[in-house]
């Protein structure tokens, strides 16, 4: 049995105190299975939507009185989830061909390991350690045969050590024995913590008219799927969204759908120059987000107590793979892997009676993750409003994973039709070339979801509001 998706969102809008009439206003629609998947992948795509949205209009009813419904319904939402879109009517590869699953040990005995290899220096350290040449010339069959020699789990530290990115399969039952899986089920779905002293940040005046998040200042430090989409998410609520990206850093081509609404600048943050000019935009920003793997950012002194003295009042989002205590906090890692990790490949596939562990159909603790990321970032505004000072929120995908596990599993799950777009594209101009990506799912009754500045590829605009 899965959880009933108002009994969800109900759970986690009062799991932040905020107020029970406010979910009067919420219309939910459609029913399991919205996807193909054992797993209740629809109605955590519903749920984190719902309450992003929902925050939205709570704070637009703060500043000038306006009370919105929402309405989303679930097919919509997994289907946005999807991640699916086109440039110029073609769809761009995701993957990179080294990219997946393999079987380890001499007669593919010694468990599985996934490995994610988009950027050519996790390629070509994952080559290096397995003793290849580096470079797009290698094959699977290359990489396949190589882990012939190595166990998963040997494999998994070998490559975490030198700051790879693979994770070894393992069952629920072997989740649940990790000491990282009590580190994670300690945490809260979402972490709202005061970290210092402040006045309630003055915010613009609101015209009814405008979106609940209209004259708001986010800065959208992050990359790959969990934090673009959250940012995506505030951008399309109305907010002023800068995604500054490193000039040094690869992206994926995702970049094109995430960045719609967003202004697109560099900052290299090992120059002192740019750090100079990060703090200049950073002392006008209502909320920070960042995905860097936990404790990077510190190192380069941008830690959360640091910032929070450079913009008393700011709201802070840290993202993370595992969360950031336990044995794997300071690990790197993705959405394909934490689900291998933590279970649900091999889940998925005994579902499906498949003989090989079977993915999610869609990225769903990435975006998940990073609907709840706009959604914890507009409860920390709220509270910054009513009471002041700094706020920290945390996410991590190994904690919305147990989320997704803890809201139960569809019985005919992969009895799901599949995914049709038709009436949920939405067409656009962006300096990528053609845009035609999912409309969001969320429908205000008053101010529409819009994104106001096209996609545009990262350094176009400059590092100032």
């Amino acid at each position: 049995m899965s959880t009933a998706p108002s009994v969800a969102l109900g759970s986690l809008w009062r799991s932040a105190g905020l107020a029970a009439d406010a979910l009067e206003r919420i219309t939910l629609s459609g029913a399991e299975p919205a996807l193909a998947s054992s797993f209740a992948v629809g109605t955590a795509a519903q749920v984190a939507t719902a309450a992003a949205a929902l925050a939205a209009t709570e704070v637009g009813r703060v500043r000038n009185g306006l009370v919105q419904r929402v309405a989303v319904e679930m097919r919509h939402a997994a289907l946005e989830c999807s991640g699916h879109f086109t440039v110029d009517g073609r769809q761009p590869e995701l993957w990179d061909k080294l990219a997946g699953l393999y079987r380890c040990g001499p007669n593919g005995d010694a468990g599985w390991v996934r490995v994610h290899t988009n950027f050519a220096h996790h390629r070509d350290g994952l080559l290096r350690l397995l003793d290849l040449p580096e470079g797009e010339q290698t094959e699977r069959a290359a990489v396949a045969q190589a882990l012939r020699s190595w166990r998963a789990l040997d494999f998994e530290q070998a490559a975490a050590e030198a700051g790879l990115v693979v994770a070894a399969l393992r069952s629920f039952d072997e989740w649940d024995a990790h000491p990282q899986r009590a580190a994670v089920a300690a945490l809260p779905l979402v972490a709202i913590e005061r970290i210092g002293d402040a006045p309630p940040l003055e915010w613009p005046a609101l015209a009814r008219s405008h979106r609940p998040l209209d004259g708001l200042k986010v800065l959208d430090l992050t990359r790959i799927l969990a934090g673009p989409v959250g940012g995506r998410a505030l951008a399309g609520y109305g907010a002023d969204v800068m995604l500054v990206n490193s000039p040094h850093l690869p992206n994926i081509a995702a970049i094109a759908d995430t960045s719609r609404g967003k202004r697109s600048a560099f900052a290299d943050l090992r120059s002192a120059d740019d750090r100079a000019a990060l703090f200049a935009v950073l002392s006008q920003a209502h909320v920070l987000v960042q995905g860097y793997r936990p404790g990077a950012l510190a190192a380069l002194g941008f830690a959360p107590e640091a910032l929070a003295a450079q913009r008393p009042g700011l709201v802070q989002v840290s993202l993370s793979a595992y969360g950031d205590a336990g044995p794997w906090g300071d690990r790197r890692g993705f959405d394909s892997l934490v689900q291998a990790a933590t279970g649900f490949n091999l889940a998925e596939a005994q579902a499906a009676g498949a003989a090989e562990p079977k993915a999610l159909p869609v990225q769903i603790l990435d975006m998940a993750a990073g609907l709840l990321i706009a959604w914890g970032a507009q409860v920390a505004m709220l509270r910054q409003q009513a009471e002041g000072g700094s706020w920290h929120v945390r996410v991590s995908l190994a904690r919305t994973a147990q989320w997704l596990r803890e809201l139960g599993r569809i019985a005919d799950g992969n009895t799901a039709p599949r995914p049709d777009f038709t009436g949920l594209m939405q067409l656009s101009a962006s300096g990528y070339g053609e845009l035609n990506a999912v409309r969001h799912a969320a429908v205000f009754s008053h101010t529409p979801v819009a994104f106001d500045r096209p996609s545009v590829p990262p350094g176009t605009d400059a590092l100032a509001w």
